[in-house]
């Protein structure tokens, strides 16, 4: 009996996402199953809007950023009704099991779904890196070496009229994006939201690189930190005498999502959803799909939800060395 399989994205969007979708319908063909495309998300399951896809369709979509499937909130999705007409309408076309590419939130709505009895593998995507079950997420490169290179150019612009600039990431409650572009790019300083901000210590280390002569300061801050880029401009502004360098911040929001998607985060969407493929056709569900140590792994969503990954404490101890 042929298997017939439905892809949906939700949540953010990441960079590599096409790559998976890709990768989940070519590799589906290739078993002979027959292959579903699920529009808008959980919105898609709800209203109906899921057709045929085949290896044609995802033609020419690994190299763009964002999702071909698009993505979207749905708040009926959340009471029992909503997912219940959202198998209903999985089970009028055939279909027989779901693949989710998402984070978090995304990941919690396929658990939903798992708990409920209906077959479903979740694909690890988000640019946070925040998603237990995988080392690395879809889209988390990408991200990362868009901020390194606001970085790089905001440096240039600051050594050339010796500013201290802070540079605000997204990330939203993890500061892992923070943390790994303020270490290859060279911050003076960091915020996370995982540590509390000490501005005074921040305003020393920056008052310490003007009296050094240095021509630049950088300051890298997460979006969620309790010190982000609004409350440490307004800080350093009261305490501009002291630090020597004018201040300017940058906040670099949804511009890290919508790159196009890095040759590791196109490799990476690629392997995940032939793993979300292979872990179908082993009759293993309600799993996610990610990398742990450089291989492939599944680690059940129940051990997952709820959860959020915590930031690697050598790599804050090394950003305080190398400032």
């Amino acid at each position: 009996m042929t298997k017939k399989v439905a892809v949906l994205t939700s949540g953010g969007d990441a960079p590599g996402m096409n790559a998976a979708i890709r990768s989940v319908i070519r590799c589906g063909v290739r078993k002979g199953w027959q292959m579903f495309g699920v529009q808008h998300g959980y919105q898609g399951l709800i209203s109906g809007n899921i057709y045929e896809m085949n290896t044609r369709d995802v033609g020419g979509i690994i190299q763009r950023g964002g999702t071909m499937l698009g993505s979207a909130r749905c708040p009926e999705f959340m009471t029992v009704d909503g997912r219940k007409l959202a198998i209903r309408n999985m089970y009028q076309l055939g279909i027989d099991s779901l693949v989710v590419i998402g984070g978090n939130g995304t990941q919690t709505g396929s658990y939903e779904l798992h708990r409920m009895g209906f077959p479903v593998v979740g694909i690890a995507s988000t640019i946070d890196n925040d998603l237990c079950g995988s080392d690395i997420t879809i889209g988390v490169d990408t991200a990362l070496n868009i901020a390194l290179e606001a970085i790089d150019r905001l440096k240039v612009t600051a050594s050339s009229h010796q500013r201290a600039f802070i540079l605000e990431v997204m990330g939203r409650k993890c500061g892992y994006l923070a943390l790994m572009s303020g270490i290859a790019g060279g911050a003076e300083a960091i915020t996370l939201p995982e540590i509390p901000t000490d501005p005074e210590e921040l305003a020393q280390t920056l008052q310490a690189a003007y009296e050094h002569g240095k021509s630049h300061a950088l300051v890298v801050a997460a979006e969620g930190a309790d010190y982000n880029a609004a409350k440490l401009t307004e800080f350093f502004v009261t305490n501009r005498d002291r630090l020597g360098f004018s201040v300017r911040s940058t906040i670099l929001g949804h511009v890290q999502r919508g790159g196009t998607p890095s040759a590791y985060d196109r490799n990476l969407g690629s392997r995940f959803g032939l793993g979300a493929i292979e872990a179908l056709d082993r009759g293993e569900t309600g799993v996610l799909v990610g990398q742990i140590a450089s291989k492939i792994t599944t680690t059940p969503l129940e051990d997952i939800v709820g959860k959020t990954k915590a930031l690697d404490m050598e790599l804050v101890r090394l950003a305080k060395l190398l400032d």
